[in-house]
């Protein structure tokens, strides 16, 4: 009995263990879970589908009309014959070449639009999961230096008490540990907070796929290297789906204008006829052909013109706008770069010795409390600045991926 209720008690921690395991996330299992789960991905997946089915449609050929009309005939001066009339017609519309063409090419220029518009909310979407993603590891950063402090600051508070309670030190250092106490605590809590608050709008992007319990598995150092700005703007010209959206608008405009243009040309059907009635039995074959007299399609035609030239200005305009913020994006990366760089080899290291230092002076009496202090907030202010830092170098990463938006076979 003893054997099995370890047994059960192994099996239970090793079920605990592989819930906690499978709690944890990475960037990569993020992004995939965002893809596969947020409803605005899958709501403009459907809206491709859509555009495919459209461009399906718009090669179908047309259905013919079928009229059967029957009665009865009798003759108002008595001398004809009397009895049943039928009528049968057939109708094909021809669909010609000169409006089938240009039909199908808008229809597919619409459905690469729609392509488009799926990656540009993709990329959007990936950009504002990993601005959260960082924002975790930023939240828990601070969460750990401020827990890291409380803890120093409880120590020092620890070891005054006692040596006011001995008579070594004035009452006065003592009201200033506590003061420094509460605030640490303080701090503690409201870092706890805004972890939770991150949390929370990380999972607003995932979805519900992401448990409540989630851990993501990273570190706020860990932002990857980007190369020159040169190779990121050839490389934003080729992949930017934003700039794929404006130049498939200016091919739909095309087609468009093709079509509107394509519709002034004459419809024609075919038409065959068969009519019966107790006399005679006749038949007939013929076309019918629109005659475009009065509608000339003018106004269609400018519409489209006017689109087209709308759609070729939006285009130039958002590849310029493009340009300047990936060259504003990149020049944050370096200022971020160079911050972090001065952070972690120069001010960091200097305000932690100096902390080291005045901690052992006090311990030995050589300096006052008020010194130990003041080195913790310089080492503390030093600390934020590098997370801040760390932070706006990843931010940047951030936005000069949504905008070069390599397809995922290039990254690896």
């Amino acid at each position: 009995m003893m054997r099995r209720t370890k047994n059960l008690l192994a099996l239970a921690l090793v079920a605990g263990l592989s819930c906690v395991q499978a709690a944890e996330f990475d960037l990569a299992a993020l992004e995939k879970m965002a893809l596969n789960s947020s409803r605005a991905a899958l709501a403009v997946r459907d809206q491709v589908q859509a555009a495919r089915y459209a461009a399906e449609s718009a090669r179908a050929f047309p259905n013919p009309e079928l009229e059967y009309l029957s009665g009865s005939q009798r003759s108002r001066s008595g001398l004809g014959t009397a009895g049943d009339a039928r009528s049968l017609s057939l109708s094909q519309p021809l669909d010609l070449p000169w409006r089938r063409t240009p039909r199908i090419a808008a229809a597919d220029a619409g459905f690469n639009v729609a392509t488009a518009t799926a990656g540009v909310l993709e990329a959007d979407l990936l950009a504002n999961l990993r601005a959260r993603y960082f924002s975790v590891l930023r939240r828990e950063a601070e969460l750990k230096n401020a827990r890291e402090d409380a803890s120093t600051v409880e120590g020092v508070h620890t070891r005054i008490a006692k040596r006011v309670e001995i008579g070594e030190a004035a009452r006065f250092e003592l009201i200033k540990a506590d003061a420094e106490l509460l605030n640490a605590r303080k701090n503690v809590q409201a870092a706890s907070f805004r972890v939770e608050q991150a949390r929370s709008q990380l999972r607003q992007v995932t979805g519900e796929s992401l448990p409540p319990d989630f851990t993501v598995n990273g570190r706020l150092r860990d932002v990857p290297e980007l190369p020159a700005l040169s190779q990121l703007q050839r490389e934003m010209q080729v992949h930017s789906p934003e700039l794929q959206r404006a130049q498939a608008e200016v091919s739909r405009a095309e087609r468009q204008l093709e079509l509107e243009r394509a519709l002034r040309l004459p419809a024609v059907s075919l038409r065959a006829g068969l009519e019966e009635d107790p006399e005679i039995r006749s038949s007939r074959v013929g076309l019918l052909v629109s005659v475009p007299l009065w509608d000339r399609r003018q106004a269609q035609v400018g519409e489209a013109a006017a689109q087209l030239s709308r759609s070729r200005h939006e285009l130039e305009g958002r590849r310029f706008s493009l340009g300047q913020e990936l060259e504003v994006a990149y020049q944050q990366y370096e200022i971020a770069l160079a911050q972090v760089a001065a952070l972690e080899s120069g001010i960091l290291r200097q305000a932690e010795a100096a902390l080291r230092v005045a901690t052992a002076a006090y311990r030995f009496g050589e300096r006052g409390f008020l010194e130990v202090l003041d080195a913790q907030r310089v080492f503390r202010a030093a600390r934020a600045e590098l997370i801040q830092a760390r932070h706006e170098l990843a931010t940047a990463w951030v936005d000069i991926e949504r905008l070069r938006a390599l397809p995922k076979e290039e990254k690896q």
